[in-house]
Order: structure tokens, then C-alpha cells, then sequence
């Protein structure tokens, strides 16, 4: 397995992936990391690589991207869904970094120390121009309570300063717990003294800094931004500025970057910036990198993905229930999809047991991978799925009874053009194992080289089967039988399930349909 490095990581965290038996680890840089792609199946990034569509096409063979970082904005997400590649970041692993940074902008601006620095060195002792002010009662507003902005709060309240946060996925008891008053935005902006951005990129928060923000805060507050530098209209914030409205602003971020040279923000004498340092530090890098480090090596070694950002994640103690049963879920739409007539239109999941009390989005992505394989020359996965089945128009549900049965099942219902198919199965042992099919109970392993066979269930079919597949010296590993009880007077309706040690043709298929009991026989392949 080739591994590529494109940007530098921590030496300790590149040992860990060369310690690995049979791993080929390759060290490149972002210039010239491209001519490795064609074989490689994890590559590790930083924030310099743009992985790009065309990028992705170079590299049919890749599996995982980890961002040894917590954005993912140089990283094409959905190009990288459909290609089927999981997509990880290190959210929390350089924190403490940004936040102490996001404290070294709000002292730089309040004790105005760039300035007061190179007019000292400047030989200028101009020590009455700098009056600064203090941290110590002053009001912050920190907009979004991640692990960044939870690091910040920690922080400023060692500088007795008061707090306001708006993040509406944190409950005020949380919030209160932090020793935070949660407030919404229009008063944040309307109290604070300084405004601290601590939230992700999206089509909600892009620009959420612009004039009609700066207007309702008060005046001579500060905006410190080491989150992203498309969450502030830049030509508004130099206006705010150049009125008084905003006394300072400290930015390690812009839009884009880096800055253009003729950026009017950049001339500005009460902007303090520095060039997406927050996270750059010693300490932080070697932890993004082993943290990285480990998330892909699980992943490749036992497909669990952490931090996963196009993948349903899950913690690993979920993943130790779920693991068994999403495998198992995956071959019940493959025998489902093998099965089946016609082009798929629906596709329905019932979880019964402990299951149903579960979050079965990662089930669900993996029946659906099961479910596409054989009919897609696109590669399907339990990271691309959903979107694939999207984009064919199929509709997908889900339902969950915990009180139904005594087992933890999983059943898998694909109505198609002709009619439904149902395939129904659990754990057997540890091991996947089909308990009914078409409601006929039929229980069989999952697994290998199956002869699919319904057929009504009248003397001679069975030794059909045999002398059939003895004249090809096609061995039979195991026979699985069920049988639904019909009306009195008809025959019953059977399937059968024979496991084979090798390869069955088209030709051996037409012999077992030449007895007239037999309505249908095709190979599943699992």
C-alpha cells in the first residue's frame, strides 16, 4: 500500500506510518506530490495542497485524504464523495494554538505593541503616544463555541473579562457550565468590546461580518478573525474602520490568500495581521500530525473512520456494535441488487432489536454501497452512496422498532419497475447470515459464491440440482432450503441458497432452469 505525504508532517507521525508492515510511505512536497497519485491510496495534506477534481482523477487508487487541520477548504468535497474517497480532519488539534494567538491579536490591539514595536526599534521613544487600554472588564463576544472558542473563553476569563457567545448549537446549560451567557447575535454585536469569529465556512456565515453587522455595534469595538477570511466583507470592515465604528481589527485570515498587495485593508494603522499562523505552532503540529496519523491508519487497517467530514462518522466504541452489521448490511443489498428484476426505484432499510435505537446512517450508506456495486461503473462506497442513489432519483427511507423481535436485524426492501425484492438478516455467531428472503424464511451465510434458485417445491428438484452441478465438478459447500406455505391445493413456493466451491457459467445457470420447477437461478457473487 503506498502512502503520499504531500506537506510537511511531524518526523515522529511519518515513522508511525513507516512502521507499518508493507506500507510504502513517500515524502513529497506541494509541488511535485502529483507524480506519486496514480498508485497511491491514503494522501496526507495540510493547507497548502489543493485537492481538486483533477487532482482525484490522478489518483484512481485513493481511499483517504487526511487534512492534518480542521478546515477542509482546500479540499473538494463533493468532487471527492463521488469518487468515492473518505475525506478527515484533526478538528480540535491545534485549539489551544488559535486561541492563544486569538488572545495575542486582542493584546496586540489593546496595548497597540506592533506599532509601539517599530517605533522603538525605530529609535523613536515615543512612550506617551502609546496609551493602550486593558482586557480586565471588558466584554468579548466570541461567535461560535467549538473547541476553538471554548479555548478562547477559558483564556479571557483568566483576564477577567466578561463573555457573551451566540452559537446555536450549544444548549444554555453547556453555555452556563463554560461560565458563558449565550446571546443572539444582534446583542452580541450591540455589547461587546471586542468580537471574537470562531465558526466554520458556510453559505449562512460567509460575509456574516458586513456593513449591516458593523451598524448595530457599538463603536470603537474590535474584531479579531483567526477563523476564516470569508467570514468579513473586507471593504466593509475598512469603512467601520476608517469611521471609528471598528477601533481595531486583528486578522489572520483573509479572502483571499494571500492578501493582494494593493488590499486598502493592508494600509490600514490599527490592523494588526499576521499570515495564518493561529495554529502554527510546534506543539500543534505534532498533534494535527499524529492525530492524523492514527485516524487514517485505523481507517485502513479496520475502516473506522474518525472525524470523517463526507461520511457518517461514528465514535469507536459505536463503531464496535456497528462495524459487524454495517458489513452485514452491505451484503444484503448486494444479494438484494444480484436478485432483483428491473431498474430500482425505491430503496426502504427496517432496523429491529437494539439496532433500532441506534444512528443507522452509516447501515444505511453501507447497504446502499451493497446495492450499487453491481450495477454502476462508477466506483460505490460507503462514502459516495447516498449520493449516488441521489442522483439516480431513488428514494431511500428508513424505520427503526426496537420492540419488533428478539434478534438485531436488518432488513433490506428494493422496490424496482417489476416488483419488490426483501432480504432480511442478522449475526449470527459474529459471522452476517440471510434469515428470509421474499418472507420465506432461508437461513445461509453470507458469503462467497451463491446459486440463487426459487423454485416450486416438488420431489426431484434437489437431486436436479446435484447431478447437474456433479456433471460440471462443481462442488457444493453448503444447501439452505425455505419454503412459504400456500393454499392446499398448489404447490409450495421454495427457495434455495447453494454455496459453490467454483466458478458456475451461464451455460451451468440454463441446465438448472431446463427442470420445469425451476423459475429462476442466478449467481450472487459476495
Amino acid at each position: 500500500m503506498k502512502i503520499l505525504i504531500a506537506e510537511p508532517m511531524a518526523p515522529a507521525a511519518i515513522e508511525m506510518l513507516r512502521s507499518e508492515a508493507g506500507w510504502e510511505v513517500i515524502v513529497s512536497d506541494p509541488t511535485s506530490f502529483a507524480q506519486h497519485l496514480a498508485d497511491c491510496e491514503a494522501l496526507f495534506v495540510r493547507s497548502a495542497v489543493k485537492v481538486t477534481k483533477d487532482i482525484l482523477r490522478q489518483a484512481p487508487k485513493l481511499r483517504v485524504i487526511g487534512r492534518a487541520g480542521v478546515g477542509v477548504d482546500n479540499v473538494d468535497l463533493d468532487a471527492a464523495t463521488a469518487a468515492g474517497v473518505l475525506v478527515m480532519n484533526t478538528p480540535g488539534g491545534n485549539a489551544v494554538s488559535v486561541a492563544e494567538h486569538t488572545l495575542a491579536l486582542m493584546l496586540a490591539l489593546a496595548r497597540r505593541i506592533p506599532q509601539a514595536s517599530a517605533s522603538t526599534t525605530a529609535a523613536r521613544w515615543e512612550k506617551k503616544k502609546f496609551l493602550g487600554t486593558e482586557l480586565r472588564g471588558k466584554l468579548l463576544g466570541v461567535i461560535g463555541l467549538g473547541s476553538i472558542g471554548r479555548e478562547v473563553v477559558k483564556r479571557a476569563r483568566a483576564f477577567e473579562m466578561r463573555i457573551l457567545a451566540s452559537d446555536p448549537y450549544v444548549s444554555s446549560q453547556a453555555a452556563a457550565d463554560m461560565g458563558v451567557e449565550l446571546a443572539s447575535l444582534d446583542r452580541l454585536y450591540a455589547e461587546s468590546d471586542y468580537i471574537s469569529l470562531h465558526v466554520a465556512l458556510t453559505p449562512e456565515t460567509r460575509r456574516m461580518l458586513n456593513r449591516e453587522a458593523f451598524a448595530k455595534m457599538k463603536h470603537g469595538v474590535r474584531i479579531i478573525n483567526c477563523a476564516r477570511g470569508e467570514l468579513v466583507d473586507e471593504a466593509a470592515l475598512v469603512d467601520a474602520m476608517h469611521s471609528g465604528k471598528v477601533a481595531g481589527a486583528g486578522l489572520d485570515v483573509f479572502d483571499p490568500e494571500p492578501p493582494r498587495a494593493d488590499n486598502p485593508l493592508l494600509q490600514m494603522p490599527n490592523l494588526v495581521a499576521t499570515p495564518h499562523i493561529g495554529g502554527s505552532t510546534e506543539e500543534a503540529q505534532e498533534i494535527v500530525g499524529f492525530r492524523i496519523v492514527e485516524q487514517v491508519v485505523e481507517y485502513l487497517k479496520n475502516g473506522l473512520a474518525i472525524h470523517a467530514v463526507n461520511l457518517p462518522a461514528v465514535s469507536p466504541e459505536q463503531y464496535k456494535t456497528l462495524g459487524p452489521y454495517a458489513d452485514l448490511a452491505e451484503r444484503l443489498g448486494a444479494l438484494a441488487a444480484y436478485i432483483s428484476e428491473s431498474n430500482p426505484k425505491a430503496v426502504r432499510f427496517a432496523y429491529s432489536g437494539r439496532l433500532a435505537e441506534l444512528n443507522t446512517a452509516l447501515l444505511r450508506n453501507s447497504g446502499l454501497a451493497g446495492l450499487l456495486k453491481r450495477s454502476t461503473e462508477q466506483r460505490a462506497n460507503r462514502v459516495n452512496a447516498m449520493q449516488i442513489v441521489s442522483q439516480r432519483g431513488w428514494s431511500v427511507a428508513e424505520s427503526h422498532d426496537p420492540r419488533s423481535g428478539h434478534t438485531d436485524s436488518i432488513r433490506v426492501e428494493l422496490e424496482t419497475d417489476l416488483g419488490l425484492t426483501t432480504v432480511e438478516g442478522s449475526l449470527v455467531l459474529g459471522r452476517p447470515r440471510l434469515t428470509q428472503v421474499n418472507g420465506i424464511y432461508c437461513e445461509a451465510a453470507l458469503d462467497g459464491r451463491l446459486i440463487f434458485m426459487m423454485n416450486l417445491d416438488v420431489p426431484g428438484v434437489i437431486g436436479h440440482v446435484g447431478t447437474v452441478l456433479g456433471r460440471h465438478q462443481i462442488n457444493i459447500a453448503n444447501f439452505s432450503l425455505g419454503r412459504r406455505e400456500p393454499p392446499q391445493s398448489l404447490p409450495n413456493e421454495a427457495v434455495a441458497l447453494v454455496q459453490v466451491d467454483s466458478a458456475v457459467s451461464e451455460a451451468v445457470l440454463a441446465e438448472l432452469r431446463e427442470n420445469p420447477a425451476v423459475k429462476y437461478a442466478r449467481v450472487v457473487e459476495l
